[in-house]
C-alpha cells in the first residue's frame, strides 16, 4: 500500500508542478505586454495586493492558530517572504524592460540549475549521471528553442543592467524553493501561505510610496485591469500553491526540472493568444525538452532485499 501511495504522490507532484509553470507562463505572456504600460514595482504591488485580498478570507484562521509557530519561526518567514514574493517578480519585471528577449529568456532557465547545485551543496543531493543527461537535453531544447535553430546568435549576445536583475531573480527563487523544505510541519497550506503573502506585501509596501513607482502615471484600461487580475489570483494564489505542493511530493530538483518545460506552455500561449507561429524548431525543442524531463526525473525502482 505504502508503495502505491508513494507513486500517487510522485504523480500529483508532477500536475502540480506542471500546472504552476503553466500559469507562469501565461505571466510572462501578460508581463511583455504590460511593460510599457505600468511601471515594474506598481504592477508587483497590485499583484500582490489583490493575491493577499484573495487568500486571507481563506488563511486568516490558520494564520491566527498558527501564530505562536510563525512569530517563533519569523525570521525563516521573513526571508522566505521577502524571496519569493518581493523581490523574485518585481525583479523580473524590472529585467524585462533593460534587457533582451534572448536574454532575459537564456538567463532565467538558471533557475533550476542553482536548485541543484544548491541541493548538492547543502543538502547533499546527487545528481547522478542519469539528471546529468536528463539536465543536458532539456537545456539543448531550451537554447534550440531560443535561438531559433541558430546558436550563432549566442555569440554575439549583448549584456544588459538587467541581466543582472533577472539573474538575482533566479537565484532568489532558487533558494526560495530550497528554503520550502524547512517549512515548518505543523502549519499547514493556508496558513504557511497566507503569512508569506502578508509579510512580502509589507516590504513590498515601502518601495512601491517611497519611490518612483507611486509618481508614475497608468493608463488603465480593461486590458490591464484583467491583465493584474491573472497574475495576482492564477500566477500569484494558485501557481504559488501548486509549486509548494510540488516541492513538497517531489523535493525541490525535482520540481524545479520541470520549469524547464515553460518556453513549451509560453510558446503553446503564444499562438493560442498572439497569434505567433509554431514550426519546426519548436518541435524539435519540443522532442528533446520533454524526454529530457523524463529522464531528469527518472528513478530506477529499488531492488528488493
Amino acid at each position: 500500500m505504502k508503495r502505491n501511495f508513494d507513486k500517487g504522490e510522485q504523480g500529483s507532484g508532477y500536475l502540480f508542478a506542471v500546472g504552476a509553470t503553466v500559469l507562469w507562463a501565461g505571466n510572462m505572456t501578460l508581463a511583455r505586454g504590460l511593460s510599457a504600460s505600468i511601471d515594474p514595482v506598481a504592477l508587483s504591488f497590485f499583484r500582490w495586493t489583490l493575491a493577499c485580498l484573495a487568500i486571507l478570507p481563506i488563511s486568516f484562521k490558520h494564520i491566527v492558530a498558527g501564530w505562536p509557530i510563525i512569530r517563533k519561526r519569523l525570521g525563516y518567514f521573513s526571508i522566505v517572504s521577502f524571496l519569493g514574493v518581493t523581490a523574485f517578480a518585481t525583479l523580473v519585471y524590472m529585467a524585462g524592460r533593460t534587457t533582451t528577449a534572448l536574454n532575459l529568456s537564456l538567463i532565467s532557465i538558471t533557475f533550476p540549475i542553482f536548485i541543484i547545485l544548491f541541493s548538492r551543496i547543502f543538502l547533499g543531493e546527487r545528481i547522478g549521471w542519469l539528471r546529468s543527461l536528463g539536465i543536458a537535453l532539456v537545456l539543448a531544447g531550451v537554447v534550440f528553442l531560443i535561438t531559433k535553430g541558430r546558436l550563432s546568435a549566442l555569440a554575439s549576445m549583448s549584456f544588459a543592467p538587467g541581466d543582472a536583475l533577472i539573474l538575482l531573480s533566479s537565484l532568489s527563487w532558487a533558494v526560495y524553493s530550497l528554503l520550502l523544505r524547512k517549512k515548518p510541519k505543523e502549519l499547514n497550506l493556508w496558513a504557511f501561505q497566507g503569512a508569506t503573502f502578508v509579510l512580502g506585501w509589507v516590504f513590498l509596501a515601502p518601495f512601491y510610496f517611497f519611490g518612483p513607482a507611486i509618481s508614475a502615471p497608468i493608463g488603465w484600461n480593461l486590458t490591464i485591469i484583467l491583465s493584474i487580475l491573472y497574475v495576482a489570483l492564477m500566477a500569484s494564489l494558485l501557481a504559488f500553491i501548486f509549486w509548494n505542493r510540488a516541492v513538497e511530493r517531489l523535493g525541490a530538483s525535482r520540481a524545479g526540472i520541470l520549469y524547464y518545460s515553460m518556453p513549451l506552455f509560453s510558446g503553446l500561449l503564444a499562438y493560442l493568444i498572439l497569434g505567433e507561429d509554431v514550426g519546426f524548431i519548436h518541435l524539435v525543442s519540443a522532442l528533446l525538452i520533454v524526454p529530457g524531463i523524463a529522464v531528469a526525473n527518472y528513478s530506477p525502482p529499488k531492488k528488493a532485499r
